[in-house]
């Protein structure tokens, strides 16, 4: 498991509009892709520089293919990360604040200690 590559995938994803789409759309689709052109990637770095031992766990990719941001939290991914990038691809489906209240609805559960977010 790497929560590393968790909260990269969350934090990149985040800040592409139209990856935002893609992964709304097709979620196992942008996952393998991702991984597969982004994973290794160092962060702010070009293209040429990059690592090759990344990858995804069975878990993590089952919760990221899922959009089950619970499931990314218990595995350690950074909270904001998740709610950035779903209330990105899913506000637009709930009234003012509902996809926010729906993200601590289904998080309510969680008690502390929190999972660990550090990577």
């Amino acid at each position: 498991m790497s929560k590393y590559l968790l909260n990269k995938f969350l934090f990149t994803v985040d800040r592409d509009p139209e990856l935002v789409e893609r992964y709304r759309e097709d979620p196992a689709a942008t996952v393998e892709m991702w991984e597969a052109e982004y994973a290794n990637r160092i962060l702010g770095c070009h293209r040429g520089e990059s690592s090759s031992w990344l990858r995804f766990d069975d878990a993590e990719r089952r919760a990221l293919r899922e959009h089950d941001y619970p499931g990314l939290f218990r595995l350690g991914a950074h909270p904001f990360l998740t709610l950035t990038l779903f209330i990105a691809m899913f506000e637009r489906d709930h009234e003012p604040l509902g996809f926010q209240l729906e993200y601590a609805r289904r998080l309510s559960h969680m008690t502390l200690p929190y999972p660990d977010i550090s990577t």
